[in-house]
């Protein structure tokens, strides 16, 4: 009997515990929760430590699915610390419109175990109304696996996990914030529509390997405005189908400059049409304002009323370059074979000097000419005492308006 009690004693003292310490937990998420109209949620207050060595995947991840689940405007707050995170997936549809503001700094692990294959580092996924704000930093500590990046000797490498992945994300903005250091690329857009990007600065040390600066496909009304990009490949480049795009007041620091492709690698790509770039500065920048398709391409598609305009280059390589042969690593099957349409395409008052004599390339498909290109008022020039500023043209028709004699093509 007594045993009996023993036992009976045990299991209810077991059950108070598991009440009190849901009760707890339940309280800690009411805890992070500001009161007023919408509320707060304070990662730190469901348990992240900001000492940039404990896991914080999980709170950051129960702050995610409490503003995810509550009505009206929600905030997540990641205030000033070092907040190290394996792989988060923020996926909606949404209840409310969530903010997520960056005080602190998100550190990406370094471990590539926690990352599934493919795996990105932040990925937001049908998501409306989202805005990612503050003036903190997500860190993608790529130095570390950088080593581990094969692409420059593999077409089909492993690809490293991208920093900020948002899918089927529209009427967002991501603003203010810094991308630094990323394991592949810092920021991808898929199928986004009527997205903002504005002050946010993207940087990268100059030895890193594809940490494209932001890379937009299937995605259309994108603006990006007030930034500095400076990493080692493009700085911000398009994707099959991007459209009605807007680009002004861009810095880069270095990079491959503006790149709309590269186009033409898979089957059924989407054409590109509508992107406009203004009001922009390319410094030592190894190319300026380029479009690429593969030699080989394996998609029929269409690049159109490409618009280029108020472009300062200051000692950039190739400022202004068209490449309808583009084979990085000599791995293209078959020569001269693109698919791909270039036309409507406008260069106007694009200034400053090249590191390289060649200031314009245009190097078309004799199969598909380029056409439709308009020079306008060109001026730009080497700035070497080796050789002379030259353009080199080659199955591009268009005209030419006000520019230096030597870049004239047409």
């Amino acid at each position: 009997m007594a045993c009996t009690d023993n036992v009976m004693r045990a299991l209810f003292l077991l059950a108070l515990f598991c009440v009190m310490h849901g009760e707890k937990e339940e309280s800690k998420r009411i805890d992070a929760k500001a009161s007023g109209p919408g509320g707060s949620f304070d990662i730190t207050k469901l348990g992240a430590s900001g000492n940039g060595k404990i896991d914080n995947t999980k709170a950051v991840q129960e702050a995610w699915a409490s503003a995810c689940g509550d009505t009206g405007k929600q905030t997540i707050l990641i205030p000033k610390g070092d907040f190290l995170v394996g792989q988060l997936n923020f996926t909606g549809p949404c209840k409310g419109d969530v903010t997520i503001h960056v005080d602190g700094n998100l550190l990406s692990t370094m471990d590539l175990s926690q990352y599934k294959e493919h795996g990105n580092w932040i990925e937001i996924l049908r998501v409306d109304n989202l805005v990612i704000t503050g003036k903190g930093n997500l860190d993608g500590l790529g130095p570390a696996v950088w080593s581990k990046n094969s692409c420059a000797k593999k077409y089909d490498c492993k690809i490293l996990p991208n920093s900020l992945v948002m899918d089927f994300v529209n009427n967002g903005e991501v603003s203010g914030v810094t991308l630094l250091n990323s394991k592949f690329f810092h920021m991808k857009m898929y199928q986004c529509k009527d997205m903002l990007i504005k002050d946010v600065t993207v940087t990268a040390l100059g030895d890193s390997p594809n940490t494209d600066g932001i890379h937009m496909g299937d995605s259309s009304g994108i603006t990006i405005t007030n930034t500095v990009i400076s990493v080692s490949d493009d700085c911000i480049s398009f994707g099959p189908g991007t459209s009605k795009v807007n680009i002004t007041g861009v810095t880069y620091g270095s990079g491959h400059g503006i790149s709309i492709g590269s186009l033409g690698r898979y089957k059924d790509e989407k054409d590109d049409t509508n992107i406009n770039v203004k009001d922009c500065t390319l410094k030592k920048t190894t190319f300026g304002v380029r479009i690429k398709a593969y030699e080989d391409a394996a998609s029929v598609l269409t690049v159109s009323k490409i618009h280029y305009e108020n472009i300062k280059m200051e000692d950039s390589a190739n400022p202004i370059f068209i490449d309808m042969k583009y084979c990085p690593n000599k791995l293209c099957t078959a020569n001269d074979a693109s698919k791909v349409t270039v036309k409507d395409v406008t260069f106007k008052n694009i200034t400053g000097t090249s590191s390289t004599p060649e200031a314009v390339s245009l190097l078309c498909s004799a199969k598909i000419p380029c056409t439709g290109v308009t020079m306008d008022d060109i001026n730009v020039e080497y700035s070497g005492t080796n050789n002379k500023t030259m353009a080199i043209c080659t199955n591009a028709k268009g005209s030419t308006k006000g520019c230096l004699k030597e870049l004239a093509c047409f």
